[in-house]
């Protein structure tokens, strides 16, 4: 009979055991506290895979003195749904039945309306986790009805503990010694990513790798000798939480963006060599060049050149020299002086625009030299700019009825003061020039 995955066999049967997740399990915490009381609301976990989500799940059924069901949103239907509600009518669920629905983000509308049906009646306790944002994924009415936790990945600390501790497992176990080279727990806590299942399972398949082949000594019996360079093959690139679909994608970028936008170069690099490493390449390209426009802007306008030529350098080198165009892109947004002024006003016009603010034009701005018989006052009456001192004139441009708004400010930068001394100098030499030939 083939064994359950190390993982499993490992899985904490309290709630101090479980590895991480301190600012929800440590005593006097909420979630302690619920768990203790024995009176389970509806609850979310929230986080990343391989955090103890599920374990935490069981425990609590188990305390709660409740029978547990357990479905899978990629796969449930309705009718397992209808099933685990028919458990509440049998002797085993008697006493209540929790529902652990892992990934419910997967389950569509109508089998989370189902779903509702069967806890608003609070026949059955739900205890749902996703690895997706569920104020995104879940259904208002279902979220309305629980509460949401947060499960954090594993500091390398707390999960290089669940390493030793199944190292230990393994040679009791195996009734072998595993001597460790140093730095592997270390290296696998910190290259999984705060992913304790994912450590765990690199564990097991070093332990069994040392044992089939690996380097012995054959004067002790019994021993096995694990190195670094082993841990490291098992887990490359393990480290690395990435789906480009899902939150992990958009929280890379998310801080991509404000770390630029902070100008702090350092931790951009950080961001964009993540989703390098990740194999994403258009992502950051793009973001990138939304940078150079909303968080740079007027306060240096070349940076958005030179950005595109970095970006399309990368595009044409691909990885892995892409990323030398796109750091050299990263570095110069960050250390740029910042501007959002245009930004701001774009979607100031569009507020307007949206609220249905400046309907129609200004006579002399449309396209048409003839009036209809209608017209009060026919003629088009526009005034060239280039037939005037400083090649202005003032005549309104804007809609009757938004006609003295203002939606661009000039930002505090350099550039943009400089553009605005140049505006009042333009205007002031205007009017001067202007009153000299009313003059003659």
């Amino acid at each position: 009979m083939a064994k359950a995955p190390l993982a499993d066999r490992l899985r904490p049967k309290t709630l101090d055991e479980v590895v991480g997740q301190r600012h929800l399990l440590s005593p006097g915490k909420v979630l302690r506290r619920i768990v203790d009381s024995g009176n389970i609301p509806n609850l979310i976990f929230y986080g990343p895979s391989g955090v103890g989500k599920t374990t935490v799940a069981r425990i609590i059924a188990e305390r709660a003195g409740k029978e547990l069901c357990r479905l899978n949103g990629t796969t449930a239907s309705t009718a397992d749904i209808k099933e685990v509600m028919e458990r509440t009518e049998t002797i085993s669920g008697m006493n209540g039945v929790i529902l652990y629905l892992d990934e419910i983000q997967y389950l569509n509308k109508k089998q989370q309306q189902t779903l509702l049906e069967y806890i608003e009646n609070g026949r059955i306790t739900l205890i749902a986790s996703t690895t997706e944002n569920p104020y995104f994924y879940v259904y208002n009415a279902i979220l309305s009805r629980s509460t949401v936790f947060e499960f954090k990945s594993v500091e390398p600390e707390a999960a290089e503990q669940a390493v030793k501790r199944a190292f230990a497992a393994a040679s009791e176990e195996y009734d072998v010694s595993f001597d460790l080279e140093e730095g592997v727990t270390r290296h696998i806590a910190l290259s999984c990513g705060g992913d304790v299942r994912k450590s765990v399972n690199a564990v097991e398949m070093l332990t069994i790798a040392a044992m089939s082949g690996g380097i012995q000594d054959e004067y002790d019996g019994g021993h096995c000798w694990v190195t670094l360079a082993d841990a490291q093959e098992v887990s490359q690139r393990s480290a690395m939480k990435y789906d480009r679909d899902g939150d992990q994608h958009y929280d890379l970028l998310s801080a991509l963006q404000k770390s630029i936008r902070g100008s702090d170069e350092n931790a951009a690099l950080h961001y964009l060599a993540r989703l390098l490493e990740a194999g994403d390449l258009l992502s950051p390209c793009r973001r990138l060049l939304v940078i150079a426009c909303e968080d740079i802007g007027m306060a240096y306008p070349q940076a958005i050149t030179i950005v595109k030529a970095c970006v399309d350098a990368a595009v044409q080198l691909g990885l892995p020299e892409a990323r030398i165009p796109l750091a050299e892109a990263a570095v110069l947004l960050a250390t740029a002086p910042k501007s959002n002024s245009s930004y701001l006003a774009m979607d100031a016009a569009l507020a307007d625009v949206r609220a249905g603010k400046g309907s129609g034009f200004p006579r002399q701005l449309q396209n048409k030299h003839y009036d209809g018989a209608d017209a009060a006052v026919k003629g088009q009456f526009y005034q060239y700019p280039h037939d005037f001192p400083c090649h202005y004139v003032e005549q309104q441009y804007l809609p009757d009825d938004i006609k003295d708004t203002v939606y661009y400010q000039f930002g505090d930068n350099k550039n943009e003061q400089a553009a605005l001394q140049y505006r009042r100098k333009m205007l002031e030499e205007h009017r001067r020039l202007t009153e000299q030939l009313k003059n003659k």
